[in-house]
């Protein structure tokens, strides 16, 4: 079973608008359209079994509007292959509550995106969130690093990521873009201690410029090949997870990258969806059951 663990979509009628707007700040070419039709013609071209989907709250009032549609989405997961986590915003006032409901809904994690959402990830409104996420059994996924979209902000270092690790122990954490998108020797050095997963979102090949631009964000390289086989080595196979951050990237060239890693074929299956299958508890498309 192939698994991506970190897609992204948007409602159809605003698709074409998202799509625009976030290439027009990122200065990236977009692989997709952005909707959850173009997400399931991908990963079927890709072979990819399961897409866990990442909707992220910009403001406290989406966040019932968005876990009402992640909830009716995974009622589909049987037909589509996609399979939607929940997103909660630290300002809402009601986040204990929503969580609860998340839980009951069978949503299996939770999405944050600590630069989107203008807080540090060792804030005392995500500490609470992520404990209480922990005790109901909820993985919690987070963007980590810079963003190529606000390359000036960053508000989840790896050093506040060990501080959580320090305040909370062990939760189940996965930590987008292999612990800290360009940040990855801070990454290397003090994550290794925690617990969290990590994935491979927008971590393999190039950064592709919208036609016509002129690159400017520096190298269009993302991680050098050599450092993620060293953090292969060093976390391990158990503890990375493929995800490709699509539409921002190819998903079937990213399985491609991971197929072609001179690691055992056992360590490709793991990082390819036996880790993710595990840990969300996942059944395949065309199971009566979302998770097992």
């Amino acid at each position: 079973m192939i698994v991506d663990i970190h897609t992204h979509t948007f409602p159809d009628k605003i698709a074409p608008k998202a799509i625009e707007k976030l290439k027009r700040s990122s200065h990236t070419q977009p692989c997709g359209d952005g909707t959850a039709a173009g997400l399931q013609r991908a990963r079927q071209r890709a072979g990819v079994d399961c897409c866990v989907v990442l909707p992220v709250a910009t403001s406290p009032r989406q966040v019932l509007h968005i876990n009402d549609r992640a909830i009716w989405a995974n009622d589909s997961y049987p037909e589509t292959g996609l399979l939607s986590f929940g997103a909660i915003h630290p300002d809402f006032s009601d986040w204990k509550q929503e969580l609860a409901r998340l839980e009951r809904s069978g949503i299996r994690g939770i999405k944050i995106h600590p630069v989107f959402q203008g807080v540090n990830l060792n804030d005392l409104r995500y500490l609470r969130i992520l404990d209480r996420a922990a005790e109901l059994g909820l993985a919690v996924l987070t963007h980590t690093g810079y963003d190529i979209d606000f390359p000036e902000a960053v508000c989840c270092t790896p050093q506040m990521v060990l501080q959580v690790y320090q305040e909370l122990g062990d939760t189940v954490m996965i930590l987008a873009h292999m612990g800290g998108w360009r940040q990855w020797e801070e990454a290397e050095d003090l994550l290794v201690q925690t617990p969290y997963y990590l994935d491979t979102a927008y971590c393999t090949g190039s950064i592709v410029p919208l036609e016509g631009e002129e690159w400017t964000g520096g190298s269009r390289k993302t991680m050098p090949r050599e450092q993620f086989l060293r953090f292969v080595k060093k976390f391990g196979a158990d503890r990375i997870l493929f995800g490709t951050d699509s539409p921002w990237r190819d998903q079937k060239k990213c399985r491609e990258t991971m197929e072609k890693l001179p690691i055992s074929q056992k360590e490709k299956n793991r990082i390819l969806g036996e880790n993710a299958k595990r840990l969300l508890r996942l059944q395949e498309p065309g199971s009566e059951k979302i998770c097992g």
